[in-house]
């Protein structure tokens, strides 16, 4: 029992957590003064101290918090009639966090329990409104060296700016905390613009977080930005009330340029006149306020939309984006939502034109509703007429209410976004039949790939016999003879990707190290692990980074941030503009399609004087200064090159001087020869070209994700064309591909952080079409000929 005691009081160690709690209260009985503005003012520090008595005060009524709480102050007043912003801290047993949290959560009730007592204090104020949030982790003053803050009240008619310390010259500060704290006059709101900025992808590193408030209350955040913003493409938030916070938290590696945003004060009406209205007609549009940009937070708006007395309304949402923390996936919307005729609330992310809503009569009634925190950027929605009794004429009418064509149904392609065109379905001949009823296309019968979710496409595809696998040559072998150290296959493949590092006898789909040996791993190659004893296989990985991110011709696909795609050239002929796109490799080769540089009639293409190649370019319309131009100096196509079928369509091209790296320009990983993109890999085309079949260039830089397709799928799809020096890319459902204009840009497989060159643009039937995926030149078939050729 001794021994229990001295443990006990001496020994036993008092297990407690720091917890901070921020938040707002609005004073009823105080009016607002200039001089709350100065936290050094005797006006402010007076109230302060009546705000730091009545917090204790409410604290002591709690036994919870009573127990735990140590400190409290007062961070900044606002307007309305006054609302105090405050910090608290408690000492919390460990264990015993979430019980404050739910005691902290029902302060206000403490409040009006204090307000109401009959010992309530002569000179109480009254308090009304209390949020309250415990302090995001990534904001604790404890995780940062430096800390800073900025106070930015605006002007009438006049642009403030606020900018991360040394944009954009120098990087901005390791390991620090910076706030600004952003006041509007009474009775307007804030418009904060980022036009500019540059920070680490990942916002656990380095992040831009925003807040409806004056102090970081998670209920008030507005929006956590990171990455990318270029400058054509402006984000903007709104303020509910004249007060905003921004912070900016940054750790100890990889520090960028930062941001730039201007602040001005707008009147609450410049808003809300967008939002709501009574439409009328047979067609239009309506949207959020500020669509593409982000709504403003705490807002409300009704939409009615009417058409003749013989219809119904139909609305298709071309885009739905309120996807905030917590609604991701539209199954839950209590936060931000839209909601038809007091129906279902809807809320995620739908960027597919895939929802529509149907109306009972010619009358519909939208409303649309924001919360206080997180923001998002909101919807475009198109409404019409339609018959009551057949709403898609002459078309199937999917489960979800949208229209297409009866031609696609049974198909095997979810046309519908809801598979209903695909129920209920007698199968086509040209279609496989699985087991669950689903139709599948015949293409992606033995792909690898479980198509049909029970596998019955990737039924009877191989000779082998069950408990035996297939070898990369077509060998079977016993499934108990795989990763036992004998290469029983003969060309290694039952020994690729077991665990260990065992040496293996080199064939053409093991990975050789600079010392000769073979090693088992798949892909290793700047992977972040040595796996060569001479650790060659980490060697020459500078390549493949993005050093700025964000939020062909391509078809189906996006703008690109700036900085995405840094090994993204434009190549130029001159007098002739942008012809051919290309993938930067080194400071002064670029990899690019032999098709590119065949000379045609009078207009050689092979001679180097006629090229430039633009490097860093997003827009065609602006060579800033992120990007830079080069000369040519020589051109090489490679001398097997088949004009007539594309086979071996790749060509080199040197610069006439080398350029240097940024932020903008960076080269693309060269993958080994024994490099495998396997079937179902997501990879991402680029480039300037058509953005549809026939149609014109695109002026900035787009991209498109599509998926790799297996040699024997493609094969039978392209009737027998695809050579073992082509690699096949696309959506077979349509609507996605590369096209005129982007030849010679890269095929971009994301790997580990980096980024390989799998392909090289080279031809394909139209663009974008149904079971016509896009062809490529196989990076990896000219990996040694690269070598050769410029020592990359």
């Amino acid at each position: 029992m001794t021994g229990l005691l001295v443990w006990h009081f001496h020994f036993r160690k008092d297990l407690h957590s720091k917890r901070i709690y921020t938040g707002s209260m609005r004073i009823d009985n105080q009016v607002f003064e200039d001089a709350y503005e100065n936290s050094t003012s005797p006006e402010f520090k007076a109230l302060a101290d009546q705000v730091l008595r009545d917090l204790k005060l409410i604290y002591a009524k709690i036994p919870q918090l009573k127990k735990c709480y140590v400190k409290s102050t007062v961070q900044a007043f606002s307007e309305g009639s006054v609302i105090a912003y405050y910090r608290s801290e408690f000492k919390v047993p460990v264990g015993q966090e979430s019980s404050v949290d739910q005691a902290m959560s029902k302060l206000e009730q403490g409040v009006r329990n204090v307000l109401t007592s009959p010992q309530r204090p002569a000179n109480i104020l009254e308090i009304r409104d209390i949020k309250t949030s415990v302090l995001d982790e990534k904001l604790l003053p404890s995780s940062f060296k430096k800390q800073s803050k900025f106070l930015e009240h605006t002007k009438p008619n006049k642009v403030g700016l606020i900018e991360s310390p040394g944009f954009p010259n120098e990087p901005y500060t390791p390991n620090s905390f910076t706030q600004w704290q952003l006041r509007a006059d009474r009775g307007h709101i804030i418009k904060l613009e980022f036009e500019d900025m540059a920070l680490e992808d990942n916002c656990k590193n380095d992040f831009v977080k925003i807040y409806d408030s004056l102090v970081p209350i998670e209920s008030c955040a507005l929006e956590e930005l990171c990455g990318h913003i270029p400058r054509s493409e402006p984000i903007t938030l709104y303020s509910s009330g004249n007060v905003m916070l921004v912070t900016m938290g940054t750790n100890e590696e990889n520090e960028y340029p930062g941001f730039r945003a201007k602040v001005t004060q707008i009147p609450p009406g410049t808003i809300s006149k967008s939002c709501g209205s009574k439409l009328k007609g047979t067609k239009g549009s309506f949207s959020t306020p500020n669509f593409p940009n982000y709504y403003p937070p705490n807002i409300q708006c009704d939409w009615e939309i009417e058409v003749p007395t013989d219809k119904v309304v139909k609305v298709t949402f071309k885009n739905l984006l309120l996807a905030e923390p917590g609604q991701e996936t539209g199954k839950k919307c209590d936060k931000d939502y839209v909601q038809i005729d007091n129906g279902e609330k809807l809320c995620g992310e739908r960027r597919d034109g895939s929802l529509v809503q149907i109306s009972k009569t010619n009358v519909m009634k939208v409303h649309f509703r924001s919360d206080h925190s997180y923001v998002d950027r909101g919807f475009l929605a198109l409404y019409e007429a339609v018959d009551r009794q057949d709403t898609c004429p002459n078309q199937f009418l999917c489960n979800n209410k949208r229209c297409v064509s009866s031609n696609v149904t049974c198909d095997g392609w979810d046309d519908c976004g809801d598979r209903s065109d695909e129920n209920n379905c007698v199968c086509k001949s040209n279609t496989i039949t699985c087991k669950n009823g689903k139709c599948v296309s015949k293409f992606w019968k033995c792909d690898g790939i479980d198509n049909c979710g029970d596998k019955t496409d990737e039924m009877n595809c191989a000779k082998c016999e069950a408990g035996e696998i297939t070898c990369k040559n077509g060998k079977c072998v016993s499934e108990k003879r795989r990763c036992d150290g004998t290469d029983d296959c003969g060309d290694n493949s039952d020994e690729l990707s077991c665990q260990g590092k065992a040496d293996l006898r080199c064939t053409d789909d093991t990975y050789k190290c600079k010392n000769n040996k073979c090693i088992n791993k798949v892909n290793p190659e700047c992977d972040g692990t040595a796996d060569c004893e001479d650790g060659s296989d980490e060697e020459n990985c500078d390549c493949g980074m993005k050093q700025i991110y964000s939020k062909t011709r391509i078809v189906g696909g996006q703008d690109a941030d700036e900085g995405e795609f840094p090994w993204q050239i434009s190549l130029h002929l001159k007098d002739y503009g942008a012809v051919c796109g290309a993938s930067l490799i080194s400071q002064k080769w670029l990899v690019t399609a032999a098709h590119c540089v065949q000379d045609d009639g009078q207009l050689k293409m092979s001679d180097p004087r006629n090229w430039e190649a633009y490097l860093g370019l997003d827009d065609q319309r602006r060579k800033d200064a992120n990007a830079a131009k080069r000369k040519v100096k020589q051109v090489i196509s490679h001398p097997s090159y088949n004009h007539f079928t594309y086979d071996n369509d790749i060509a080199l091209m040197e610069l006439e001087s080398p350029v240097s790296y940024s932020n903008y320009i960076q080269p693309i990983c060269l993958p080994a020869p024994q490099h495998d993109f396997p079937a179902g890999h997501n990879v991402w085309i680029t480039g300037w070209g058509a953005t549809r079949e026939g149609g014109s260039a695109a002026l900035k830089l787009q991209k498109a994700p599509v998926k790799i397709i297996s040699r024997s799928v493609c094969n039978d799809l392209m009737r027998g064309q695809i050579t073992s020096r082509m690699l096949c890319a696309g959506v077979l459902k349509g609507g996605v591909d590369a096209c005129q204009g982007d030849s010679g840009g890269p095929l971009s497989s994301p790997e580990n952080g980096r980024s390989f060159l799998a392909g090289v643009v080279s031809w394909g039937e139209g663009c974008a079409r149904r079971n016509k995926p896009g062809i490529y030149t196989t990076v990896t078939q000219f990996r040694g000929w690269i070598k050769e050729k410029t020592g990359v």
